[in-house]
């Protein structure tokens, strides 16, 4: 589940080298497993396009062609840039493939059945130019499928983001470790199907390179957090499993209150209750049968509810409305020193005043998790580091969970979790037909309710995150929020049946 950057992965292959490895046997390895994986992509004897570049990673491309040729198949290598130039353990390869190396040139790339591309690995650190980007852009074109060796050229390992253009693959092969740039948008993508090998660089390699990469950074999964997830036991019941308090808004706007609440209840919370306006209680009622409801107009009704002890999660935020009342709210339940989870109208109440929010939550030592998209992200942290100009993905959420002591799900195709210790975590199982109306509601109600029964923080968001992308790879096209809690039942019964919680 750990993900390495560039300079960690460095220190890997780097270890491995100084424990005895030759760097061309890792080299071998690597193109081994490209080879395994172009051969099941390829017809019987096809013609296969293996471009390399000036480096390492086209060091790669000439063990991979040596192979696929070895096994049959019509091989033709172009490199961009001179073989007399090669050096190290690439030029090793090279001296190993006995076919002829041509120019990689735009405007002469052969039909083939297959593209390699291992022109640039994940270290590339400019953006792509001249000869190089009118390659990229010509296979691009080409509409060939391309096999990528570690990440498609042009994508920077570290951010995933595109240095002035990348490939398209519909498969890469990577070693050892994912890389952030094979999880975060836009590299993800243009990685297609992505495949994880071990090129036996060793345990202790690994190792050096995990010391290295800190804070930690980790690819979402269950074994990230079943650890902590909550279990039944014998002695288990309602009061023991939590109480979710979710605040609704003002008749009308009480819809993505009550999926919120749905959601904590269908991942386990003992009991969830609704509080909402009195000319909002009808309304509520007519829907709702096992999730309770209670009167709550001002933040002074609040305080009084969170008298009872038993009411452990505040769920702040969606329908709630924007403004002073809002920011009343969270300061009130923040004082309780109750586990929160703020979205939506309670984000963006502190627009621009995210030292406000993290007063709040430091005073009352409460526990929270915030989750905006993008834009309430935008909105609430304008202005501090955590929109600085050029930061990647992790590094933003990471900025955002310091500045406000609160663990940050920066929404979205690729989710951010990041905790005020440092660690963080990508989420990339999930579906877009998650991007419907009221699908973070429900998120935030999932979170509520793991919260609700013990879990902490950043695990009880990293959870929750996989929970509700899980349903939404379950269920598919057609997907609404209102779907997302019922799927909740089989979702968790795949994970007891895996012995994950």
């Amino acid at each position: 589940m750990r993900v390495l950057t560039v300079a960690a992965m460095r220190r890997v292959d780097a270890a491995a080298i100084d424990g005895g490895i030759p760097g061309i046997r890792l080299m071998e390895a690597a193109g081994t497993e490209v080879a395994e994986r172009a051969q099941a992509r390829l017809p019987k004897g096809g013609r296969v396009l293996v471009l390399c570049g000036p480096g390492n990673n086209g060091g790669d491309g000439f063990v991979v062609a040596r192979l696929l040729a070895e096994r049959g198949y019509t091989v033709e290598l172009r490199l961009l840039g001179e073989r007399a130039a090669l050096t190290g353990d690439a030029a090793l390869a090279a001296e190993a493939w006995t076919g002829p190396v041509q120019p990689a040139e735009a405007d002469a790339l052969p039909p083939c059945d297959l593209v390699i591309d291992a022109l640039f690995g994940a270290g590339l650190s400019r953006d792509l130019d001249g000869a190089a980007r009118a390659l990229v852009e010509s296979v691009n074109a080409g509409g060939r499928p391309v096999l990528a060796v570690d990440v498609p050229s042009g994508v920077d390992g570290d951010t995933g983001a595109v240095r002035g253009v990348a490939i398209k693959a519909v498969e890469t092969v990577t070693f050892v470790a994912f890389k952030p740039g094979h999880l975060l948008q836009p590299g993800r993508s243009l990685c297609g199907h992505r495949h994880l090998a071990d090129i036996g660089t060793g345990e202790a390699a690994l190792e050096v390179g995990l010391a290295v990469a800190t804070p930690s950074l980790y690819r979402n999964g269950p074994e990230l957090w079943s650890k902590t997830f909550p279990r039944l036991t014998g002695e288990s019941h309602k009061y023991t499993r939590g109480h979710a308090l979710v605040l609704s808004g003002p008749a009308t706007k009480t819809g993505a209150a009550r999926l919120a609440a749905r959601g904590a209840l269908r991942v386990g919370a003992g009991l969830v209750t609704l509080a909402s306006p009195q000319a909002a209680l009808a309304e509520n009622a007519a829907q709702l049968t096992a999730i309770m409801l209670r009167p709550c107009e001002t933040a002074d009704d609040l305080d009084d509810l969170l008298t009872d002890e038993r009411l452990n999660v505040v769920l702040a935020g969606p329908g709630l409305g924007t403004g002073e009342p809002t920011r009343e709210r969270v300061a009130v339940a923040a004082a309780a020193g109750r586990s929160l989870v703020l979205d939506a109208d309670a984000l963006t109440s502190f627009s621009g005043q995210a030292p406000l929010l993290a007063a709040h939550l430091t005073d009352g030592d409460a526990q929270a998790v915030l989750t905006p998209h993008e834009g309430e992200f935008a909105r609430l942290f304008k202005g501090t580091e955590a929109t600085a100009e050029g930061a990647d993905k992790v590094a933003r959420t990471r900025a955002a969970a310091a500045l406000t002591g609160a663990v940050v799900v920066l929404k979205g195709s690729d989710t951010v979790i990041a905790s005020p210790d440092g660690r963080a975590t990508i989420n990339d199982h999930g579906s877009p037909y998650l991007g419907t109306a009221g699908s973070g509601d429900v998120l935030g109600g999932l979170i509520a309710g793991l919260l609700a029964q013990g879990m902490p923080p950043f695990e009880a968001a990293a959870a929750g995150v996989w929970l509700h992308g899980d349903a939404g790879l379950r269920h598919g096209p057609g997907l609404i929020a209102e779907d997302i809690p019922e799927l909740m039942p089989v979702v968790l019964g795949d994970l007891v049946e895996a012995g994950l919680m």
